[in-house]
């Protein structure tokens, strides 16, 4: 093996590919703050909506879980065009992780609502709750402690998942390691970089919602 590390025709550009990683954690985080609306939404509808709103939210989840991410981003910026809607790269992927995330926290959030006991609301009706008041202090509660770890969890993934965003000219983390591998073509060193700010990404962001989740929910929960 001849090959000769040269990490200093790297190191210079890890500020540009830092920048990378927050658009990556921004794409993240409103992704999963979309989704977590539409699955709340789809969650509830399922748990205790009528027939025909059911079967709707079924075919959506089972669309959205049952076809490739990258798919759906394709079908969202060169599909819609078509039909006279026009996004542009970040727009789509945008949409696209949101509404693949919202399938997914759909089925997540269902669990929650089914796992409420029928005890605990009878309780609370006993106690003059109102439906207001019966989701503020029995069920929403409820849905923190059970739900906080495997939603951080998808959170998580959902950090590494923006990677995808690099094929559509997406400038987050994976795309400006690709800008700067075409520029000096250090391909193991460019990559190696992007891979630690990854794990450090996923650290930071574990660490961060365990602490949160201790401090706000008093969930002790391993997060990553």
């Amino acid at each position: 093996m001849n090959y000769t590390f040269q990490w200093g025709q790297v190191t210079g550009h890890i500020p540009y590919l830092a920048g990378g990683a927050m658009i990556a954690l921004q794409l993240a985080f409103f992704g999963f703050a979309i989704g977590m609306v539409v699955g709340a939404l789809c969650a509830a509808t399922k748990a205790y909506g009528p027939k025909a709103a059911r079967r709707l939210v079924d075919a959506y989840v089972s669309f959205f879980t049952n076809t490739p991410l990258l798919v759906q981003i394709f079908f969202l910026y060169y599909g819609l065009p078509d039909a006279g809607i026009f996004l542009d790269s970040y727009q789509a992927v945008l949409v696209g992780i949101s509404l693949n995330a919202g399938a997914y926290l759909t089925e997540i959030q269902r669990a929650g609502f089914m796992s409420v006991r029928r005890t605990e609301l009878d309780a609370a009706a006993t106690l003059g709750f109102s439906r207001l008041q019966m989701i503020r202090y029995v069920v929403v509660p409820h849905l923190l402690k059970t739900l906080y770890a495997p939603l951080a969890n998808h959170y998580i993934v959902m950090v590494l998942g923006t990677s995808i965003a690099a094929i559509f000219g997406v400038e987050e983390l994976t795309g400006r390691a690709l800008n700067v591998n075409a520029i000096n073509f250090r391909s193991f060193e460019i990559f190696s970089i992007a891979a630690g700010m990854y794990i450090t990404l996923t650290i930071a962001a574990s660490a961060s919602l365990y602490w949160f989740g201790l401090y706000a929910f008093r969930i002790k929960a391993k997060v990553f």
